[in-house]
């Protein structure tokens, strides 16, 4: 079992800029979140004005507890943002707040990105966790099928992982125009804000290469025991 070891080379770089994305995010959101924004509107104020200025009246805007928890749930059409955001009136709770609500207008006008996530979220989830124990077990047993189906399933959790790309980078680029044009924030805050989304997208860049390297790892375990055959 040791010759599994060395496969865990592949995973390397994708965990190294996981790490960094993690610390990246971090660093940047504590930074300004200790900005406060000309405008003095609260994550709450300006999801609620977005929402309501793309005609959207269906969403609901709650608070929840932790850090940088914030996400729009399509099924119960609730936007949830975490205490810093949701109370906050820093330059980093309103870039979260409207990407946040980007989503929410993505679902409205039927973003296929985001269409297309949603229908597959069942699928991935099933692919994430039944995955390693069907192909650990097919290379356990030399069981070729095994294998085969636990690629399989893993390459739904690969394919949720590169759709999220587009979905998250069109729904921060929708914030940093919506809050430029409705008077949010000036010319010299989108900077800023752009820093903050920019950071968290680079974190969903790290969790997509991991399972693209992860994949690969599976394909090259997969060679490795049909050689022992």
């Amino acid at each position: 079992m040791f010759y599994w070891d060395y496969t865990m080379i592949i995973l390397l770089p994708a965990m190294i800029l996981a790490i960094y994305a993690q610390a990246k995010v971090t660093s940047t959101f504590e930074r300004y979140l200790r900005v406060p924004a000309k405008s003095g509107m609260t994550g709450a104020d300006v999801a609620r004005e977005i929402l309501k200025q793309s005609g959207i009246y269906d969403v609901s805007v709650q608070i929840q507890g932790g850090r940088l928890s914030d996400y729009y749930d399509p099924r119960r059409k609730v936007l949830k943002l975490s205490r810093d955001v949701y109370n906050g009136s820093s330059l980093a709770a309103l870039g979260v707040a409207a990407h946040e609500c980007g989503h929410a207008i993505q679902h409205n006008v039927g973003y296929a990105p985001l269409a297309i996530r949603n229908a597959i979220v069942p699928a991935a989830g099933i692919g994430s966790q039944m995955a390693f124990p069907l192909f650990f077990l097919g290379l356990l047993f030399r069981a070729d099928s095994l294998m085969l189906v636990g690629i399989l399933l893993f390459s739904l959790a690969v394919l949720f992982q590169i759709i999220t790309l587009p979905v998250e980078y069109n729904a921060s680029n929708r914030a940093v125009a919506i809050l430029e044009s409705g008077g949010f924030i000036d010319r010299s805050e989108v900077g800023p804000v752009k820093a903050v989304l920019g950071a968290a997208a680079l974190t969903y860049v790290a969790a997509t290469l991991t399972a693209v390297m992860q994949l690969l790892r599976l394909l090259v375990l997969a060679g490795a025991g049909r050689d022992r055959k």
